[in-house]
C-alpha cells in the first residue's frame, strides 16, 4: 500500500473549478492522494479516510511530516459509519477504491482490505458519494476498465453521472486497463467526453503526455 500508479494517476488527473475548499479522499492508504490534493489545491481542507488501523497511521505521520499538516485530518475509519457519524458535505471526493473481487486473497489482511471489494463494494461506495457530495460537486474514481460500464450505471442510479473518462493503457502496445472517471450530479446535454492516456513508450520510457500530467508529483520525472 505504497505509491503506485493508480494513485498518481488519480491525483495528478483530478482537477475541480471552482477549486475546492472540502475535500474528502475514500480509502486513503498512506495519505498519497490526499498529499497530492493538498499540494494542488493550496486553499483546501482534506479529510483523509481509512478503515485499517496501520495504514491510518501511517498517512496520520506522513500528514504531520508535510508541509501540508494543518490542511490534512487522517481519519480511522469505514466510509459507512463515517457517513452515518458525521454532517459534513464535500465539494470534492475522489477515490481509488479496492476492486478485485474474484482473485486469489493473500496472507495479509491489510492488502486485502485495499484490494478486495469485500470492504467497500462499488454500491456502497457510491452510496457514501451520494450522502457526502455537495450539490455542485465532484467526485472522481479510478477503476479497472472491465467495470466501467457497472460503475457508471451504478452512480447514475445515485443520481451522479459521469462527465469525463480518461482511458488508460500501460503501452502503445497494451489494451486498456483502468479508467479514470469524473462525476456530477448533472446530466450531460452533450456527449460523454472521452479521451485516453498511455504511460510508457517502454518499460521506464515514460511518454511526454504522462510526464506533462505527473511530474509536479515526482522528484526526478
Amino acid at each position: 500500500m505504497k505509491v503506485g500508479t493508480d494513485g498518481v494517476l488519480l491525483g495528478a488527473w483530478t482537477q475541480s473549478s471552482p477549486p475546492p475548499k472540502n475535500i474528502l479522499d475514500i480509502g486513503t492508504g498512506t495519505g498519497l492522494i490526499a498529499l497530492m490534493m493538498a499540494q494542488k489545491f493550496t486553499n483546501a481542507k482534506i479529510d483523509a479516510l481509512e478503515i485499517d488501523h496501520a495504514a491510518s497511521k501511517q498517512a496520520s505521520i506522513n500528514f504531520k511530516s508535510s508541509p501540508w499538516k494543518n490542511r490534512i485530518h487522517s481519519i480511522h475509519q469505514s466510509l459507512q459509519k463515517f457517513c452515518i457519524k458525521t454532517s459534513k458535505k464535500y465539494d470534492l471526493i475522489i477515490s481509488n477504491p479496492p476492486y478485485f473481487s474474484t482473485d486469489i486473497k493473500s496472507k495479509n489482511n491489510e492488502r486485502n482490505i485495499a484490494r478486495f471489494t469485500d470492504s467497500l463494494p462499488f454500491s456502497e461506495l457510491l452510496d457514501g458519494v451520494n450522502m457526502l457530495l455537495t450539490k455542485e460537486g465532484s467526485f472522481t474514481t479510478i477503476i479497472p476498465f472491465n467495470t466501467e460500464e457497472e460503475f457508471i450505471v451504478l452512480a447514475s442510479k445515485q443520481n451522479i453521472y459521469a462527465q469525463h473518462i480518461n482511458y488508460v493503457r500501460g503501452n502503445n502496445n497494451a489494451p486498456i486497463k483502468r479508467s479514470l472517471i469524473n462525476f456530477s450530479r448533472k446530466k450531460l446535454n452533450s456527449a460523454l467526453k472521452k479521451n485516453e492516456l498511455t504511460i510508457e513508450n517502454s518499460r521506464h520510457n515514460y511518454t511526454n503526455a504522462y510526464i506533462k500530467l505527473t511530474k509536479a508529483f515526482y522528484i526526478n520525472m
